[in-house]
């Protein structure tokens, strides 16, 4: 049977924190619209800002769906899987806004992911949660975690800060969702820190 929470805080924060991957959902308010599903994994791009408040890193090397619909509506859904222990799902409904490179608080946020931040990170999306529930993970698989994939770090790592605003500008359903949406702001925005 699964539980309802108030706050991430205790058993809740110290399970989001053990992840190695989460996943998110956001939709389009059209009924015809692409829902996004996404996962997200790199080391140090999660962090708990608050006993309601999460926020994570969004990387370049993929479109734009969730920004796109984060500033269409705000709708969005994070969820947690335990591969290993007690078996867990744990979702964070609520609601999401990208901050992205030029606003003002992206300098207040961006040293909270000081291990994973780099040229790619393109945005910091900002989720309050208006409701946080978990439920059992009976059915999910047992699954060992090996190590992080060093990737997609190494490959943007190399590019300067205007080889990645040229790569974005030239990467489809970056600027636009699938469904026609603004999503990243392009020309990208430099950082402010």
């Amino acid at each position: 049977m699964g539980k309802v929470y108030e706050r991430i805080d205790g058993r809740v924060r110290r399970f989001i924190e053990g992840q190695p991957v989460f996943f998110t959902a956001t939709a389009p308010l059209s009924g015809d619209g692409h829902v996004n599903l996404s996962p997200k994994g790199r080391a140090g791009s999660l962090v708990v800002l608050d006993e309601a408040t999460v926020a994570y890193l969004d990387f370049g090397g993929s479109g734009a769906e969730t920004i796109a619909h984060l500033r269409e509506n705000g709708r969005i859904a994070l969820m947690w899987c335990a591969f290993d222990g007690p078996p867990t799902i744990l979702r964070v409904h609520g609601r999401g806004e990208p901050v992205f490179r030029d606003d003002p608080r992206w300098a207040e946020l961006i040293p909270h992911f000081a291990a994973a931040d780099g040229p790619s990170a393109r945005a910091i999306i900002v989720v309050r949660a208006e409701r946080i529930g978990d439920s059992c993970g009976f059915a999910v698989p047992f699954m060992d975690y090996r190590e992080e994939r060093t990737l997609h770090a190494e490959h943007f790592g190399r590019k300067t800060d205007e080889e990645f605003a040229a790569y974005c500008e030239k990467s489809g359903h970056v600027g636009v969702s699938l469904d026609g949406l603004p999503a990243l702001p392009l020309p990208l925005p430099p950082r402010t820190a």
